[in-house]
C-alpha cells in the first residue's frame, strides 16, 4: 500500500502523485489551434502531474500510431497514484483528462484519435480513444501493467479488456 506523505502518495516505484511529484513530457499536435494546449496541460495538472508541452509537427508514416496527444510518464505510477489519490474518482478523472485532450475530434484515416500514455522506460503504450466506457478506465487502473512487454495496449470493446498490439 502506498505510504502517503502531506497531500502526495507514493506509489511503487518512487514518484509521487499529488504534489506534481510526477512530470510527464506531452506533445501535441500541431493539428490543434493555437492555444488549446493549455486544456491538455490543465487536465493534466487536475491529476497531480506536471504537464511540459511542446507542440511539434504531424509526422506519421504508415502504421503509425494516429495520437493527438502523446504523454510519455512513468505508466506504473501515474495509474497507480491516481487509483490511490483519487480513489473512486480515478475514472471519472481519466475519461475528463481524454475529453478535454480529443474530445470532439476526428482522427485521419477512418482511425478515431487516440491520446497516447507511454512510459519512457519500457515503451509501453497505452491508447486511449475518446468514446471508451466507464469500465474501460476502471479496468486500466486496475491493469498490472507488468504482465505487459513492449506494444500498445487498447481497450478491447467485445470482451471488456485491455489487449496488447505488440509491433
Amino acid at each position: 500500500m502506498p505510504a502517503m506523505v502531506g497531500d502526495d502518495a507514493m506509489v511503487g516505484d518512487g514518484a509521487m502523485v499529488g504534489g506534481g511529484g510526477i512530470t510527464a513530457e506531452i506533445l501535441v499536435s500541431s493539428e490543434f489551434r493555437e492555444g488549446e494546449e493549455r486544456a491538455v496541460a490543465s487536465a493534466f495538472a487536475d491529476l497531480g502531474v506536471e504537464p511540459r508541452v511542446r507542440v511539434v509537427p504531424v509526422r506519421r508514416g504508415p502504421g503509425d500510431l494516429q495520437w493527438l496527444v502523446l504523454a510519455a510518464l512513468p505508466l506504473h505510477a501515474f495509474l497507480s497514484g491516481i487509483g490511490t489519490t483519487l480513489a473512486g474518482e480515478a475514472t471519472r478523472g481519466l475519461k475528463s483528462l481524454v475529453g478535454k485532450a480529443i474530445g470532439g475530434r476526428r482522427g485521419t484515416a477512418g482511425e478515431p484519435p487516440v491520446l497516447v500514455l507511454q512510459d519512457p522506460v519500457t515503451r509501453l503504450q497505452i491508447a486511449l480513444e475518446a468514446d471508451l466506457p466507464d469500465e474501460a478506465y476502471a479496468a486500466l487502473v486496475s491493469t498490472d501493467l507488468s504482465s505487459y512487454g513492449k506494444g500498445t495496449l487498447r481497450y478491447d470493446r467485445h470482451h471488456g479488456v485491455w489487449r496488447s498490439e505488440r509491433p
